[in-house]
């Protein structure tokens, strides 16, 4: 039973390396969703993540001769860290798998607190294989990033030490799920101290393993997990975290890319600090529970639970920032190819400002515009602009959530293929950015099939995205289509978005 883990938790060495992190409260923040926002700032660790806790309260547990022996880990970075610092802090030796698609922040960080880094796959289940086999074959002792009771009560201190600093009103705990160690050790602690506090798991859309459980009953391994939060991107929740949670926790929200890089930008208008998307995902699931619930007047914490991501990731959160905080809306627009015609649009417009606007002349009747324009946060804004651009006259189509529109179209705008481009089949891939990544796709997709469009863009993520148009005859289709299966990336065919036809295709009437 969860109880169990109470004295556990009570009894969990994690001071020795993890500080008592402090809760500051968002005031940007309360005050726009009328509530009070607190923020637990396990950003603040030594390790910047509260990992560090659930790896040295294991290693307090091993023997002597366990300790001699080494300790390993896989971990996409956070847990390799603690478990780094540990090891240091107790003078052991440590080595870790991780994944290629590592933040490089994060891989030395690892390698600065003396623990032996070995890069292996592309995924934390491609890590976690390899480790095994050195397990087997050095005799290492495996300490699990987040399926082990006593890292799981290592996790749970942070439970203990919100209802300690905050002893007034609490009326949810917003807890980022990967595995589940962090929420399993902090729900099974407040549930069982304060039961009527709601605990709420938030996950990445696109790595929703916990709430596929819970609807399944049973624990289920996703087909794909995407990794822009990379600290909680895990494809199957923990044996024992999950019969944890299923027991004690209230409800389980996703948050999307755009509203995790929302959420960084509203801890950094709060804090000054940068959280990484794994950090910022509690507070996206606390902002979507606010408006889904409509929730005033309450006291709601998030979990900021990391801050290790990659300066020049800043550049795509920042991107994606605005739609996430649903301050601009992405528009395809058509209006007449004459003289004063763009003056005129924008006066439509009214006092909302354009933040993107591309164009091409392609047609001596139309243009058809890229455009980006900034919206209210609140209310239904986006749908009335649309509205009242149609009511003028203006044939108008919402890309706004359209992720082919938003990663590729809006920097190819201009681009129709010629007249004599004919049977052309457009792709989006991704694949695990590393150093000469692009070459090996390229090297994969081969010369069978003629490239007639290609798009790239590094947006310093984990996974390069790329834009592909083929020309493949339709009896050549189903040849294409086993060999894109071969290729082993992830792909989504894009030949009939309406973005490609109104901004790439030569068959703009198809």
């Amino acid at each position: 039973m969860p109880q169990r883990y109470i004295k556990k938790i009570l009894d969990a060495r994690v001071y020795d390396v993890a500080i008592e992190s402090p809760i500051d409260e968002a005031t940007l923040l309360s005050k726009r969703f009328n509530n009070r926002i607190l923020l637990k700032r396990e950003d603040l660790q030594p390790v910047f993540s509260f990992k560090l806790r659930g790896a040295y309260n294991k290693m307090q547990h091993l023997s002597e001769e366990e300790l001699a022996r080494g300790v390993i880990a896989a971990s996409a970075g956070n847990h390799a860290q603690g478990l780094a610092l540990a090891a240091l802090k107790m003078g052991v030796k440590a080595t870790i798998v991780m994944p290629r698609t590592t933040p490089q922040i994060k891989v030395d960080a690892v390698r600065s607190r003396g623990a032996k880094v070995i890069l292996h796959g592309d995924t934390f289940e491609q890590a976690s294989a390899h480790a095994q086999k050195l397990v087997a074959e050095k005799g290492l002792v495996y300490v699990h990033p987040y399926d082990d009771p006593e890292v799981i009560a290592g996790q749970g201190t942070i439970g203990m030490e919100i209802l300690r600093q905050h002893t007034g009103p609490l009326h949810a705990v917003f807890v980022p799920v990967g595995g589940g160690g962090l929420l399993a050790g902090v729900a099974a602690y407040i549930k069982y101290v304060r039961p009527e506090v709601k605990v709420i798991g938030v996950e990445p859309e696109d790595a929703a393993c916990l709430k596929a459980a819970l609807e399944k009953g049973r624990r289920v391994k996703l087909p794909h997990v995407g990794i822009f939060a990379e600290g909680v991107a895990v494809a199957q929740i923990g044996k024992e975290t999950f019969r944890v949670i299923r027991k004690t926790v209230d409800e389980v929200i996703t948050a999307t890319t755009d509203e995790m890089c929302a959420a960084i930008k509203d801890i950094f208008d709060d804090t000054r600090s940068i959280a990484e998307p794994a950090g910022a995902l509690a507070l996206a699931g606390l902002k979507k529970y606010i408006e889904t619930h409509q929730v005033e007047g309450q006291t709601l914490l998030a979990i900021d639970s990391g801050a290790n991501t990659n300066f020049d990731r800043l550049r795509y959160i920042s991107e994606r920032t605005e739609i996430g905080e649903k301050r601009e809306a992405i528009l395809s627009v058509t209006i007449p190819e004459q003289p004063g015609s763009f003056k005129k649009f924008c006066s439509v417009l009214g006092k909302r400002s354009i933040t993107e606007f591309n164009y091409r002349y392609a047609h001596s009747q139309d243009a058809q515009i890229f455009v980006g324009v900034q919206i209210a946060a609140n209310g239904n804004d986006r749908e009335e602009l649309v509205q009242n651009l149609q009511d003028k006259g203006y044939p108008t189509l919402d890309f706004t959530d359209n992720e082919m529109a938003k990663l590729h179209i809006r920097h190819m705008v201009g681009g129709h293929a010629p007249a004599d481009i004919k049977e052309e089949v457009i792709y989006r891939f991704q694949f695990p950015e590393r150093p000469g990544a692009l070459l090996n796709f390229l090297t994969k997709l081969g010369q069978q099939w003629n490239i007639s469009m290609f798009h790239y863009r590094n947006h310093g993520a984990a996974f390069g995205r790329v834009l592909v148009g083929l020309q493949a005859a339709k009896s050549d289709r189903k040849a294409l289509q086993q060999f894109l299966d071969q290729l082993q990336y992830s792909y989504t065919e894009e030949t009939d978005n309406p973005a490609y036809h109104l901004f790439l295709s030569g068959q703009t009437g198809a």
